[in-house]
């Protein structure tokens, strides 16, 4: 089979869309390499690469006009060249497909990962808002096959989009497998020196938006500051706007300067290339204490299941997505209750016995999201098709 796939993401972006294109394109190439992948890549990239494998090939914009005007070859003018490259199949991995592609015989997938812009709309350029609900509306009716990302997404095409629920099929998203490899003591050590990190710390990665709600977990520290419990620093691994210096403002007025770090404004870190790819964040998540991640809505949110991969405690939001990524594995909270918050984490220094059984737990749960068992089942939506 050849089969395509919308690779700007694969090849340019460092945070969740990017991940989950590289670790289910490169799955997919691994796990089923009788397959011809061709890459669709507008422009070159400096931080990521595919496979060098006589079965995996770019399509780059033509020389001409395309070159410079990128995205109409993207979202329209590619259409002609995987005509010409004999493309049986082609996924669009984040929320769209070429215009004119149903007009082909090339068969079309869709990953939606979740309509956030929706359910917040006033977290978005209102300009956004109209080109994202265009986009996803346009793939939702032209491509073949919808994949949803999870059953939390599935239902907000329903309701929001009502589209047939025959139409999509749900296929949870994997994380990195670098993430299930424990790392050598040696090695940890050598990223804790790179990054100059504490001996113990609490982690939150992801960006620094207000559905992300990083400031309540800055609230949950400042209540557990006021207590005699010894509490590690947060270190914190994103990046924000206008959210950010709210979160920042707190901070300062509660004097909480040493207990979080922005370890992304670090300017050692901003200059480590291993950094900006992620490649030592399996790394950092083993060696942290816990994981905190109480967002108020996402699509999968994998962040959660990079935790439980890392095999250490998380505590995550119990209503969105967020049960079904955790599992039994998660420490549930309220995540607009900052005391809920704060008892998980009392809970995780306090309670060794219970945090090994939601580590084994989590180590269990995870195994549902294997990326053999992920890239298994977009290749039968793929076979249903072609």
């Amino acid at each position: 089979m050849n089969i395509a796939f919308d690779a700007k993401r694969y090849f340019h972006n460092p945070t969740g869309l990017g991940h989950y294109s590289r670790t289910l394109v490169n799955g997919l190439i691994e796990y089923f390499p009788d397959n011809q992948y061709f890459l669709v890549n507008p422009k070159q990239s400096n931080i990521f690469s595919a496979p060098d494998l006589n079965n995996v090939f770019e399509i780059n914009p033509p020389d001409n006009f395309y070159q410079v005007f990128t995205s109409l070859w993207r979202s329209k003018g590619v259409v002609e060249d995987l005509v010409k490259s004999d493309i049986q199949l082609y996924h669009g991995l984040s929320h769209e497909i070429p215009s004119g592609i149903q007009k082909t015989n090339i068969k079309s997938v869709v990953t939606i990962h979740d309509l956030i812009f929706e359910k917040y709309p006033k977290q978005y350029n209102w300009i956004d808002v109209w080109i994202y609900r265009k986009k996803i509306k346009a793939a939702c009716k032209y491509s073949n096959k919808i994949i949803a990302i999870s059953q939390q997404t599935k239902r907000d095409l329903i309701e929001l989009y009502n589209v047939p629920q025959e139409k999509i099929e749900v296929c949870y998203q994997s994380c990195n497998p670098a993430f299930s490899v424990q790392l050598p003591q040696e090695h940890l050590d050598c990223i804790r020196k790179r990054y100059n990190l504490p001996n113990h710390y609490l982690l939150y990665v992801g960006s620094i938006i207000e559905r992300k709600n990083l400031l309540s977990i800055c609230k949950a520290i400042k209540l557990l500051k006021d207590s005699s419990l010894v509490v590690p620093p947060l270190i914190v691994i994103g990046e924000g706007g206008h959210y950010k210096v709210e979160v920042e403002n707190y901070i300062l007025e509660e004097n909480l300067e040493r207990e979080i770090i922005f370890l992304s404004d670090d300017p050692v870190a901003k200059s480590i290339i291993s950094f900006k790819s992620a490649e030592d964040f399996p790394s950092i998540y083993q060696m942290a204490t816990a994981m905190i991640y109480p967002s108020i809505y996402e699509g999968f949110g994998i962040p959660v299941l990079e935790a439980l991969f890392s095999r250490i405690p998380v505590i995550t939001s119990n209503i969105s997505c967020l049960p079904e990524a955790g599992g039994e594995g998660a420490f549930l909270i309220d995540p607009y209750q900052p005391s809920e918050i704060a008892a998980a984490i009392e809970t995780i220094l306090t309670n060794p016995t219970l945090v090994q059984e939601k580590i084994q737990k989590g180590s269990i749960h995870a195994q549902k999201f294997d990326n053999k068992l992920v890239t298994s089942a977009v290749m039968n939506v793929y076979r249903k098709l072609v």
